[in-house]
Parts: C-alpha cells; structure tokens; sequence
C-alpha cells in the first residue's frame, strides 16, 4: 500500500516494461475466452449460481492469468500490466460509467407512456439523438427506465430491450467523441471532434433508420398479436415531466469534464508502475465522482425508489469488466505484435498484397472484435495497425479511419459484452422483469438483423 501510495504523488515511479506480444503464445489468450464463455453459458446453464458467483468467476478467470504470467514472466511486469489496465483504463472507465448511470438514474421520467408501436420507435428515435451528445451509457440509463414501463402492460416485451441496445446504446453513439469511447480514445489521440460526424454520418442515418423501420414492422407485428395484459402495473399519473430535474444540470457537467480532458493538454502527470495518468484525466475523475456524490446527496429518495434505482446493474459490470480488462492484456499485446504474434493472421487479413489497408476488412476485423473485446481498445489496436498518426487517417487513410470507427461502434452491438451498456441495459431489464434472450440468444438476433446490414454497408461504402 505504501508503495502504492507513493506511485500515486511521485512521478516516475513504478515498472515501465510492456509486455511483448510476440513472444506470447496464443494459449494466453483462453483466460480471455474463458471468462467469455462463463458470461454466455453459466446464465443459461445455472442462473441461479451464475448471478450468486459471477463476480468470483471473473477474478478465477484474471488469476488463471495473473497468476503464470508473474511465475513465468516476474512479478513486475505482471504488475506493471495488470497496473495500467486497471489504473489507466478500467478506473476511469468504471468512473464514467458510475457517474452516467447515477446521474441517469436520478431522472425520473413521470407518468405512465403507453408502449405503442409508434412510442416505442420514438423513443429509440430519441435515444439515437442523445448518445452522441450524453454517450451511449447516459442515453441508455435515461431511457430504458421509461421504455421498460411503458411496455410493462405488453407480455412480450424482449424484442423493444434489444432494438434499444441495437439503437441507443451502439449505432447512436457514432457521430462525436462523447458519444462512445471508442471515438473518444481516437479523440485523445488527435481525431477531430468534428470528424466522425463529417464522414460516417450516411453510414450511421442507413444503419439507425433501417434499424427503427425494421423495428416499428417487428413491433406492429407483436402488437397486434399479443395484444396487452388485462391489468397495466403501472397506474396512470397526470401528466408527463421529469423529477430530479436538477440532474440534467450534473450530466452537463459530466459531459464538459469528458470533453475538458480531452481539450486542455498538461505536462503534469503521474507514474503508477509504468501507467502515466496526466493531471486533465485525474481532473476529470476526480470531478465524476464529486458529481456522483452529488447526485446521490440531492436526489430525493422518492426519485430512486420511483426509478427502482439500485445498484446491482452497476455492480455486475463492474466485476465483470474488471475480469474482461485484466484477461484481455495479453490479447491485445497479441494484437499489437502484429506480423510478429500469433495473431498475424489477422493483420494480414486487413492488409492488401500491395502493402495499403483495406477498409472492408478493416471494418469487419475492428467490428468482429469488437463484438467480444471491449471496443475501446480494438479501436486502439487497429488505429496503430493502420499506423497511428492521427493527421493522416483523417486524410489519406479517412475510409480506413471510417472503417474502423464504424465497426468499433456498430459492431459493438453484436453480443452483450461488446460495449459496455449492453450488458447494464440487460441487467435493468431483467430486474424489472423481461426475458431477455440468452447470450447466443442475443447473437442470434444480431446475426439476423444487424450483420445483413453489415453486409449491405460495406458493398455501398467500404
């Protein structure tokens, strides 16, 4: 602790070695696909142990690899990875997620929506519109709520939670850096805000609107099959409006702090063994959970128990990201070593024989990974495969950066554990009482609906 704690107000202190991929062999990588594996199987095979035990079977899953690696390799370098995954990505990635999802859940959408086929796809309609302005996490936590009440009358509801993760907690976070992380990593990295926006937004407008046409004849479909329940749960209230309204006003400032850490450059940072964490993103952290403390101080008790605010959604994503971004070290060292690991096969598939990139295959390489790493750093290891200079992906390379913005975002929609709101989205449903499909269950609608798609924009784009 004390060595710790020293890492954290000394600069230059720590382990600075990485790890080399190329010297890896792919073996490391069944940590990885084992925690996988457990978050799609053990819900199906045994619920009941699963939701007791998860948070015990993500860290067996970390120290199967924590473990050999610090025999094998030396405790210092297994501390210097784990280090920085947890200091410069999953805390402050868990940070902004905690805050969102407070802040969400603060605001109370008052009055009972009737959820009828033209609500439903207003609402998702007006989640797509609000990801890229308060991300895909705020967007989802402000939303689902409402959208989950309003079709609490309906008996089968499914199918409205995986069109909402299809649409408001992925394709609709495409246009700005604040919208996913993916696009903020590349804003970090020297992207223009104002890129994204500029040269995937036909691409975003095919995939949201086909998504919502394919959506309202899906859900006119049930409608009109199932028809509602004798008894809404839900009794009408007079009139609509929003409590805990002062929220809004936290949400705001969580969007100007995100944005802030990204505008205003430092020298001043810290090493913690071999993690630098400059001063704009120890502002930004330290600011997101003064904002949570806030929300939680002067939002009335009434809004959370209104809201069925609680939180075990959040806790499920905490452990199991914390698994995913521990085990995932060595795949993306894999991934970095390009030619050199034994992942070559895959840097090879994205690269013409000519030696210049192929946005196809970009796009489909970035989005099936996508689809089971967590997209924020697939997007980090294709954007350096490219070759990492910001100025000219935006120009020369722009249908290479495109390619991989939009598989990073789109295809993040592809299973529950391609972006992180997916899976809280999932967890919110189902405490309120939606059977939400398994975890192939849920691949199995994306194959369906969202790759055809895929399909479709890499033959008229890519």
């Amino acid at each position: 602790m004390l060595a710790l704690g020293a890492g954290l107000f000394l600069p230059a202190m720590g382990f600075a070695a990485e790890i080399n991929g190329a010297q890896l062999s792919a073996l490391w990588g069944v940590p990885f696909a084992g925690i996988l594996l457990s978050i799609a199987l053990w819900p199906l095979l045994a619920p009941h142990f699963w939701h007791q035990h998860f948070g015990k079977i993500a860290a067996a899953w970390a120290l199967l690899f924590i473990v050999p690696f610090a025999a094998l390799y030396g405790p210092g370098l297994a501390a210097s990875a784990a280090v920085h995954a947890l200091v410069a990505e999953y805390i402050p990635f868990i940070i902004l997620l905690t805050a969102l999802y407070t802040v969400a859940g603060g605001i109370f959408v008052r009055g009972n929506l009737h959820g009828s086929p033209a609500l439903n796809t207003a609402i998702l309609a007006s989640g797509a519109l609000l990801a890229s302005v308060m991300g895909t996490t705020g967007a989802s936590m402000l939303l689902i709520r409402p959208l989950v009440r309003a079709n609490d009358n309906r008996p089968y509801k499914a199918h409205v939670v995986v069109f909402f993760i299809f649409i408001v907690s992925n394709a609709g976070g495409s246009l700005t850096p604040l919208g996913d992380p993916p696009l903020f990593l590349g804003f970090l990295k020297g992207v223009s805000f104002f890129w994204t926006v500029s040269h995937i937004f036909p691409e975003t407008l095919f995939l949201v609107g086909s998504l919502l046409a394919i959506f309202y004849a899906l859900d006119s479909w049930h409608f009109r099959k199932g028809g509602l329940l004798p008894r809404d749960p839900t009794p009408d209230t007079h009139g609509l409006g929003f409590d805990g309204k002062l929220n809004f006003l936290l949400l705001a400032g969580v969007v100007f702090f995100v944005l802030l850490s990204g505008i205003w450059k430092s020298p001043v940072g810290f090493e913690i063994a071999g993690a630098h964490v400059g001063l704009p993103g120890l502002v930004r952290d330290v600011a997101l959970i003064l904002i949570t403390l806030v929300s939680l101080k002067i939002t009335a008790a009434q809004v959370h128990e209104d809201n069925q605010f609680g939180w075990a959604p959040m806790q499920e994503v905490a452990k199991l990201f914390a698994g995913i971004f521990l085990t995932i070290i060595p795949v993306i060292a894999m991934l970095k070593a390009g030619m050199d690991g034994p992942f070559s096969a895959i840097i090879a598939a994205v690269t013409r024989p000519d030696g210049t990139p192929n946005p196809a295959a970009y796009f489909w390489a970035t989005g099936l990974l996508s689809s089971f790493l967590d997209n924020a750093p697939t997007y980090l290891v294709f954007f350096n495969t490219a070759g990492g200079d910001a100025q000219v992906l935006m120009t020369t390379l722009a249908p290479t950066l495109a390619a991989i913005s939009a598989g990073a975002v789109f295809m993040g929609a592809n299973s529950y554990i391609g972006n992180a709101p997916n899976l809280m989205v999932k967890a919110i449903a189902e405490e309120r009482g939606v059977h939400m499909p398994s975890f192939f269950g849920y691949v199995g609608w994306a194959l369906c609906v969202l790759v055809p798609l895929f399909v479709l924009m890499t033959w008229i784009w890519f």
